[in-house]
């Protein structure tokens, strides 16, 4: 299990959630390996892949509600690629989950850039 400040990262996850018109309901985290994390992708996305988030969306009105799975494998191995501290990669990852949740695709090459824009602002209301 990552060392989180769970009340402070809760915090955030309503601060940013607010931002976007919605409240917390019941959010999920399942910190997993990259072999947990490509047998959720297979069974239920048809997916034959590595990723580092999973999200499932129960969102329910203007009320987030999810599971997250996350691979704190990769989490580590972006980190390291792209010279970030592990708690910073693993904050912009908790984060896009959330985002997905409020409706924030990633397919295209326009909603990644939007994406990485709402992750940057999200970083930034960490306090």
């Amino acid at each position: 299990m990552p060392a989180l400040d769970e009340h402070k990262v809760s915090r955030w996850i309503r601060a940013v959630a607010a931002y976007y018109g919605f409240s917390v309901g019941n959010i999920n985290y399942i910190f997993c390996s990259d072999e947990r994390e490509l047998e959720v992708n297979r069974q239920f996305l048809g997916h034959d892949y590595y990723t580092d988030v999973i999200t499932f969306d129960y969102t329910a009105g203007k009320t987030l509600n999810g599971d997250i799975f996350i691979s704190l494998d990769t989490v580590r191995s972006n980190a390291e690629m792209v010279g970030a501290a592990f708690g910073d990669e693993l904050r912009r990852i908790i984060i896009h989950g959330v985002l997905h949740l409020t409706g924030q695709g990633d397919k295209t090459p326009e909603t990644k850039v939007q994406m990485t824009a709402k992750e940057e602002h999200a970083l930034a209301m960490y306090k």
